[in-house]
This record gives C-alpha cells, sequence and structure tokens, in this order.
C-alpha cells in the first residue's frame, strides 16, 4: 500500500511538473510574441519620426541622434537601477541560475527586460530580441516552478521557450538548453519532456499570434555535390572569425566597464545613440537585429564594395551595441553577421569560378549555421536553428559541414563559447567562485 501511494504520488507530482511546463511554454510564448511584435513595429516606423516632427535636412539627423541616444540611456538606466543581471542577452544568468551559481529575480527582470529590451531595440540597438525572450521566459519559470524539485530544470524550459518565442523554432530551442548548456542542465527523462513540453506549448502561441511562416523565409536550394568541400572551406573561415568576434564582444564589455568607472555608465549609449540614430535614416541596413538583413543579401546581387563594408560595419555595431549594457542578444546579429560576411565570400569566388544558380543562399544559410556553431560552439542547434528560420531544409548538409568544420576551428584555436565565457566574467566581477567545467573533470 505504502508503494501504491508513493506511486500515485510520483504520478501526480510528474503531471503538476508537465503542466506547470506548458503554462510556462504558453505564457512565454504570448508575452515573447507581442515584444517580438512591438519591437518590430518600433522598428518599421523609428524613421518616420523626424517627419512626424516636422525635421528636415540635417535637423532630421540631429533628431534621430538625440532620439536614439535617449532610448538607449534610458534602457541602461533602467538596468542599472533595477536589474543589474538584465545586462545583455541573459542567457549567461539562466545558465548560471541552473547551475544553483545565480538568481534569476522574476519581479524585477520581467518588467526590465520587457520595457529596457523595447525601448533600446525599437530605437535601432544592434541587438536581438531573443536575448531578452530568453530570461523573461527563465523569470516565468521561476514564478511557476519554485516549488518543484527540478526546479532548474524549468528555468531551462523557460529559456529555451523564449527562444521558441522569438524564433518560431521549437526544436532548435530545446536542442539549445541540451547542447549548448551541457555543463548545467539537469539531465532526466522528466526534464527533457519539460524541455519539449514548452517549446511546443510557446512554438502553439508563437504561430497563433504571429503565423507559422519562418521568421526568415529563403528558398529551398539544392547544391551539387561537388561544391561540398567549399562550405567545409567556409565553415573553416568562420571559425576563425567566431573566434575573433568572441575577444572582441569580451573586450568590448571590458573597455565599456573601465568608461563607466572612470567616466559615466551613459557615455557609450550616448555616443552610440548619436551613432545609430542618423544611420537609421541614411543606412537602416546596419541597425537593428539585423534578420531582414540577412535574407536581403541572401536574395539580391550586391557589389562586393558594399558588402565588405556591410561586414565591418556590422561588426562594429554588433560588439558595441552589446557592451553598452541594454537588453539585447546577439544571436540575430550573429546571424546577420555571418549572412553578409558568407555572401561576401561568394561573391569573392563567383569571380574566379562559375558557381550554381542560387548559390548566394547556400552561403548565407551554411555561413549563419558556421558562425554559430563557432561562437556557440553549439553545430547542432546552428544546423537546426537557421534550416527552421529559413525553411531551407535541402541545405541540411551543406550547412552541418560548415557547421563542423568552423566548430573544429574553433576548438583547435582555443576558443569557447562565448555564454561561458560571459557567465564566467559575471561570476568574477561579482566575486563569486567560477563552476568547474566538464571539460576539466
Amino acid at each position: 500500500m505504502a508503494t501504491q501511494s508513493t506511486a500515485t504520488s510520483t504520478q501526480k507530482e510528474t503531471l503538476a511538473y508537465y503542466f506547470v511546463a506548458v503554462m510556462i511554454g504558453v505564457l512565454t510564448g504570448l508575452l515573447g510574441s507581442v515584444f517580438h511584435m512591438l519591437v518590430g513595429h518600433s522598428q518599421q516606423r523609428v524613421h518616420l519620426l523626424p517627419e512626424w516632427l516636422g525635421l528636415e535636412g540635417i535637423w532630421q539627423y540631429v533628431g534621430m541622434a538625440v532620439f536614439c541616444a535617449a532610448m538607449f540611456c534610458g534602457a541602461v538606466a533602467l538596468v542599472r537601477k533595477f536589474a543589474p543581471e538584465a545586462s545583455g542577452s541573459g542567457v549567461q544568468e539562466v545558465e548560471g541560475a541552473m547551475a544553483g551559481l545565480r538568481t534569476v529575480r522574476w519581479q524585477r527582470v520581467l518588467p526590465v527586460k520587457f520595457v529596457g529590451g523595447l525601448m533600446a531595440l525599437g530605437a535601432g540597438l544592434v541587438g536581438g530580441r531573443e536575448g531578452p525572450t530568453i530570461h523573461m521566459g527563465a523569470s516565468i519559470a521561476q514564478l511557476l516552478g519554485r516549488r518543484f524539485k527540478e526546479a532548474r530544470a524549468l528555468l531551462g524550459a523557460g529559456a529555451a521557450a523564449g527562444l521558441t518565442a522569438a524564433f518560431n523554432a521549437p526544436l532548435a530551442s530545446a536542442l539549445f538548453v541540451i547542447e549548448e548548456a551541457r555543463n548545467v542542465f539537469p539531465y532526466s527523462v522528466r526534464a527533457y519532456c519539460a524541455v519539449l513540453i514548452a517549446c511546443g506549448s510557446s512554438a502553439v502561441m508563437t504561430m497563433l499570434v504571429s503565423g507559422s511562416t519562418p521568421f526568415m523565409q529563403m528558398a529551398s536550394v539544392d547544391m551539387p555535390m561537388y561544391m561540398l568541400p567549399v562550405f567545409v572551406v567556409l565553415g573553416m573561415i568562420l571559425g576563425c572569425a567566431g573566434v575573433v568576434f568572441n575577444r572582441t564582444i569580451l573586450m568590448g564589455l571590458d573597455l565599456s566597464r573601465r568608461i563607466s568607472l572612470s567616466v559615466s555608465p551613459y557615455l557609450l549609449p550616448t555616443l552610440m545613440g548619436l551613432l545609430i540614430g542618423p544611420l537609421v535614416l541614411s543606412f537602416p541596413q546596419a541597425t537593428g537585429g539585423g534578420e531582414n538583413l540577412a535574407v536581403f543579401v541572401a536574395n539580391h546581387s550586391i557589389s562586393i564594395g558594399l558588402l565588405g563594408l556591410l561586414v565591418l560595419v556590422r561588426f562594429f555595431m554588433t560588439t558595441a551595441s552589446y557592451s553598452i549594457g541594454a537588453p539585447a542578444g546577439i544571436f540575430a546579429p550573429i546571424l546577420a553577421l555571418s549572412a553578409t560576411l558568407s555572401v561576401f565570400l561568394g561573391t569573392l569566388l563567383g569571380e574566379v569560378m562559375t558557381l550554381p544558380p542560387d548559390a548566394t543562399i547556400a552561403f548565407a544559410v551554411a555561413g549563419m549555421a558556421g558562425m554559430f556553431a563557432s561562437t556557440i560552439r553549439a553545430p547542432l542547434v546552428g544546423v537546426v536553428l537557421v534550416i527552421e528560420l529559413t525553411g531551407t531544409y535541402s541545405l541540411a548538409l551543406p550547412s552541418l559541414l560548415a557547421a563542423l568544420s568552423a566548430s573544429v576551428v574553433a576548438a583547435s584555436l582555443g576558443g569557447r563559447p562565448i555564454y561561458e565565457q560571459l557567465l564566467e566574467r559575471t561570476l568574477t566581477l561579482a566575486g563569486q567562485p567560477l563552476p568547474i567545467r566538464k571539460e576539466d573533470m
């Protein structure tokens, strides 16, 4: 009787656990979709502000510069005053919480991530919407799942639901927690199921609000077998680029901290606003998360010179924007940067050999998977994510080859996952001990 009673109690506990996972997915999907829509709406109309204000000539650029600077400073002020842990993407905070090293304070993270992210991203900051939605999903999980013994696994489920809401990519989102957060995720069948349930529930809500069309839909093209070695080489180049990108991000954060301590925490947000404001009007491709830019460069013929300029500008703007401390992710900017860089490299290759039709799409898609693998160090997630985002299932093999070669090259160069390094940086600044990595055991 006692054994039967214990089994019944365990079944009820499991059902309650799964029900909470459903609620986490539903609420995160709804909140994330609304956030996604509001940011998109703001980005599409922010360039109309000078017209609404009746500004013309040079004054429209001045007005946009002041507006963007004010929005960036306001977002940073919210973070500094109410939730310092809401700075940046928040993925490292969630991983730290799953490891028992950080605490997700949902009461302050939710509003700051939502409002601060909307202010910064809506004004054109080069950042991704997925960072805030991941942290918001984990905050909802912290609110609803605190009473369970496996509450840390629900944090991962909430984060995955947040990524699903940002990209409508439930499979990649579930894999992200399992592959990228492998060092901290508490593995069990119940934990796995909770992640899948949360992702599925979030995907349903996201599709109800935003539709089922892939967020970065591209034409599905076939690449001949003789082109496959090209994607291996592309991945090797992107492996090097990913290591450089990660180190630049960390250098930017360190420089931003020194400027914040010695001058003012609002100097860099102001400077970025003064720079991005005029670009919103004159060179909008250099601003925002860049999802539309990735699709554009893949489907249009662009000169080598302009592609090279876009690569340099997006690289600088991404690293500089992330360093100011506003709520913003780096997934989307990485995808935009890698797509532009890959199309640039493909265009250079096209000068010396004849490429198959629509090869730029293949370069863009495989390139996104490659650089994601080299920066995040989750090659399988990178492949599945770009396929779900673009709908280009026929490019799975080129993407896999680029992701694997990029990951191998990044590892050989001493590169490490960006979120692992960001978590270590956060813990060091907080005076906390660093976690023991499984690779070191």
